[in-house]
């Protein structure tokens, strides 16, 4: 039995992308959108796609001319340079708090940009987002001084970036409760540099903690958003238990 072609679309959107709008509904997480390789006149018309279908789409690893084309009539435009990241809603677009809260630490301010990326994608998954930058193990007494600053009992998931020889990750895992994920970042020059050296040593830790890929930070804001959103809900089922004894 011959097998029927879906009908093109109107907008010919069909011919370089098939989008899954599904994906939130199924995961939680929603299909994200990067920019890096994107014609500018297909990402606007996947940007306008995923506005009609669900009043929201985050675009990543996107740079200041291209947001320029993304400023649509009756679209909220929320731009992180920082964290090259663009969110555009329609308005009256609300995120649902999960009751996940992270923390994020970076060990130099060369780290910015990455750990900005993984904040801003964990609070778009509806999460709480704590950050301290340029506390690395140059000098280690910012560390704990920033962990005193932090309610611990409270952060569900830490994401700890660094470069260089990415010590910083192992550090902090031994000194807390919750899970980490290491983000190496390509900073560093000469033999292990653009972030190689950093990664080694993350796999390599010994004291036990999840490693991401170089510059990762959307990839660590996901996994931690999912981790803590769990968190926060089991936490909510069980005060509305105590509360229905």
């Amino acid at each position: 039995m011959a097998h029927r072609k879906a009908p093109r679309r109107k907008d010919g959107m069909d011919r370089f992308a098939c989008l899954d709008l599904d994906r939130e509904h199924r995961t939680g997480i929603p299909e994200v959108v990067i920019a890096e390789g994107k014609r500018k006149e297909h990402l606007i018309a996947i940007a306008m796609r995923f506005l009609k279908a669900k009043g929201r789409v985050i675009i990543t690893r996107v740079g200041p001319s291209v947001v320029r084309s993304l400023r649509f009539k009756g679209v909220t435009c929320e731009v992180h340079p920082e964290a090259r990241i663009c969110v555009l809603k329609r308005r009256g677009y609300r995120v649902r708090p999960t009751g996940g809260q992270v923390a994020i630490l970076a060990a130099g301010t060369s780290d910015f940009a990455v750990g900005e990326e993984a904040r801003v994608v964990a609070e778009e998954l509806g999460c709480k987002v704590r950050t301290v930058y340029d506390i690395g193990v140059a000098g280690v007494h910012r560390l704990f001084q920033a962990l005193e600053g932090l309610d611990l009992d409270d952060i569900d998931v830490f994401i700890v970036v660094a470069g260089r020889e990415g010590a910083l990750p192992t550090l902090v895992s031994g000194l807390v409760d919750a899970p980490v994920i290491g983000v190496p970042v390509s900073t560093g020059y000469g033999k292990g540099g653009k972030g190689e050296a950093a990664l080694m040593a993350m796999l390599q830790s010994c004291s036990p903690i999840v490693v991401v890929n170089i510059d990762a930070g959307f990839v660590a804001g996901v996994v931690a958003a999912r981790i803590a959103s769990r968190r926060g809900q089991a936490r909510y089922n069980l005060t509305q238990k105590r509360k229905n004894r």
